[in-house]
């Protein structure tokens, strides 16, 4: 396994430009299988979660032709198999594909998904809302297994949590459903946007994307279309936050700034000076930050995704600061590694505690999950002295090569294979 070797307390300064959403890319690359025209993708990461994707797509007879972060898909030949278990099992999202295949087969078998061990982030709220849809599921030796007596029908689902991905696999399944359906308690995340866009471009009729409530009227068939996927907010957010963290005169850029709302809210309070502009957030040097609480949310609420950077930079300023995560019951995996870096964090069930005016040191170091490997480079780049970071796939998952944009701005960072 990888490991990312880092020397810290460098003088860092210049811009990062961010890719694209990794968390749009998912359902909107998931979308083309309800298409029998091309779709075409620019701004897809180059991250494992959508290579994997890309992959699991193949594996039904996409025919998928890249060039660096565009694709063209065409799914018109598709063929409704199990999916490959060794892909599903590194990646949650693959639950997503259960829409799109049961409105176009009426049949669907899938291995049940895996991705970060951060809670049990169970799919019942996926299967309840597609059952409503007229969908029969069961469970058979690890697969889920749903079946359509005739075709799918629109219907009237409340979500009892606005659940992103439920709110995507449902709203893919109802594009060529019979009839009207509505989904209240949606997901708000731009990436429900995102995805609502690109298959309006394919001729669905959506409407109240954004909101709590999207009406979605059933086509009979989809389009040709071209779409780009958004920049990734939290990946945007990583930056922004690591740029407080070492106080530099850095510029974060091709971002939607509107996305970050929570978080920019949150760094004002803490004492952050922000240069904003639509597409870019600059960060200018201040002498103190201070501490500040914060509940993850669903969006717009602060995001579960930045919780485990801004509990490093919460370790740096002064006094103590709490975090209360609402999201995931097992999202602080992150917090014993961090403390092994110098930070002085207390967990109190789903609250963490962080003494502030801490010094982070370099040390040996291991990555839990997505969000918990970044939240140890952005420490790392705060020691003094070398970090290895241990397992960093999980990183992989969702950070573009982020040892090459690191280096740019001026980190010391080196990629060890193993």
């Amino acid at each position: 396994m990888d490991k990312l070797l880092i020397t810290g307390k460098k003088d860092l300064k210049g811009f990062i430009d961010v890719h694209g959403s990794k968390n749009s890319s998912l359902p909107i690359l998931v979308s083309s299988l309800l298409n029998t025209n091309t779709l075409t993708l620019s701004n897809i990461p180059d991250v494992d979660d959508t290579n994997n994707m890309i992959k699991l797509l193949k594996g039904y007879g996409a025919k998928i032709n890249s060039n660096k972060n565009n694709l063209n898909i065409n799914c018109e030949n598709i063929k409704n198999i199990s999916t490959d278990y060794d892909i599903v099992r590194k990646m949650r999202a693959s639950v997503l594909i259960l829409g799109p295949l049961l409105s176009r087969f009426g049949f669907c078998k899938i291995s049940l998904p895996g991705g970060c061990a951060i809670g049990t982030r169970p799919i019942d709220i996926h299967l309840s809302g597609l059952s409503k849809l007229g969908v029969n599921f069961f469970v058979d030796r690890g697969f889920v297994v749903g079946e359509v007596s005739k075709s799918l029908l629109g219907n009237k689902i409340k979500l009892p949590f606005p659940s992103v991905g439920a709110t995507e696999n449902i709203l893919m399944a109802a594009v060529l459903a019979r009839g009207e359906t509505i989904i209240q308690n949606a997901a708000k995340e731009p990436e429900i946007l995102d995805l609502g866009n690109c298959l309006v471009s394919m001729g669905a009729k959506i409407e109240g994307l954004g909101t709590n409530k999207i009406n979605i009227q059933g086509v009979n068939s989809l389009q040709k279309a071209s779409h780009t996927v958004i920049p990734d907010r939290i990946v945007a957010g990583t930056f922004v936050i690591l740029s407080a963290m070492l106080n530099s005169e850095i510029e974060v850029k091709k971002i939607n700034s509107e996305h970050l709302t929570s978080l920019i809210n949150v760094l004002k309070k803490m004492g952050v000076n922000l240069k904003i502009s639509k597409n870019s957030i600059k960060i200018i040097p201040v002498k103190k930050l201070k501490s500040t609480k914060v509940i993850t949310a669903p969006y717009p609420g602060f995001p579960t995704d930045l919780q485990a950077q801004l509990m490093a930079l919460m370790s740096l300023v002064n006094g103590t600061s709490k975090i209360k995560e609402t999201i995931f019951e097992n999202r602080f995996m992150h917090v014993p590694e961090l403390n092994r870096l110098g930070a002085n964090i207390k967990l109190n069930k789903d609250i963490a505690i962080i003494q502030g005016n801490q010094k982070f040191n370099g040390a040996q170091v291991m990555a839990s999950d997505l969000r918990a490997s970044v939240s140890l480079v952005l420490a790392a780049l705060c020691a003094k002295g070398k970090t290895t970071i241990n397992r960093v796939y999980h990183l992989d998952r969702g950070y573009e090569k982020i040892e090459k944009y690191l280096e740019k701005i001026g980190a010391q960072i080196k990629r060890q294979k193993s």
